[in-house]
């Protein structure tokens, strides 16, 4: 089969390449509030998938993978452990686009999640040591007790429903339970919405193997599927 050079009329070069305008369009297009939100797939060890929203942090064209951060210890953290490779898709619908990601799954490096965990407003960062998630709680109220006690760990004000708007610039150090991953596109689909449904699909794929602690990318390969 020869290789599609071009998708709905746009040349499509490096898939992730695209992804990106994709994603700086979404930005300006200003349609969704949150233009990086992806359906995250995953699977326990026993097979069994989950699927949720969550938003990409980072898109790292070369050497080629998407950022997302969360509790490592939540269902997803869980079946990262156990299964360690995901599926993503982001869809847009005013812009008739979506793209599909699969391949395997990394923790980012303590240097990349302290980061971003720094960038976070403080409140958010009291959340993540209070919350146990996906775990069973017994009620709002107790949420909010492990809420206001965090906050005492780190004698910043309790951020419910009273202090959302407090300032505070103390240190907050980044939960060990608590960081980034990275999605490493093994394959990558682009969509575009086509006339009588007779979409555009290109899918790209190529070979990752372990060298140190990341991965090392072989050549992309392209073909394009039927709608």
């Amino acid at each position: 089969m020869s290789a599609p050079t071009e998708l709905n009329g746009v040349p499509p070069g490096e898939p992730l390449a695209v992804l990106a305008r994709w994603l700086d369009d979404a930005q300006r297009d200003g349609a969704q509030p949150n233009p990086n939100a992806m359906v995250l797939a995953t699977c326990d060890a026993a097979g069994r998938p989950s699927a949720r929203v969550v938003l990409c942090k980072d898109l790292a064209v070369d050497p080629g993978y998407i950022v997302f951060f969360t509790n490592y210890l939540s269902r997803k953290g869980r079946d990262l452990a156990a299964t360690p490779r995901a599926a993503a898709v982001f869809h847009w619908d005013t812009l008739h686009r979506q793209a599909r990601i699969e391949g395997p799954v990394l923790k980012s490096p303590s240097a990349e999640s302290d980061a971003y965990f720094a960038s976070r407003p403080w409140q958010s960062r009291i959340g993540a040591w209070a919350s146990r998630q996906s775990e069973p709680t017994e009620s709002r109220a107790a949420l909010e007790q492990a809420l206001a006690a965090a906050a005492r760990r780190f004698a910043a004000p309790s951020p419910g429903r009273t202090g959302l708007d407090e300032p505070f610039d103390g240190p907050i150090a980044r939960p060990p339970h608590w960081g980034g991953y990275r999605l490493w596109a093994e394959s990558i689909e682009l969509w575009v919405e086509g006339d009588a449904r007779i979409h555009d699909r290109l899918v790209w794929s190529r070979s990752l193997r372990a060298h140190a602690e990341t991965l090392e990318a072989g050549p992309w390969t392209v073909t394009r599927l039927q709608p």
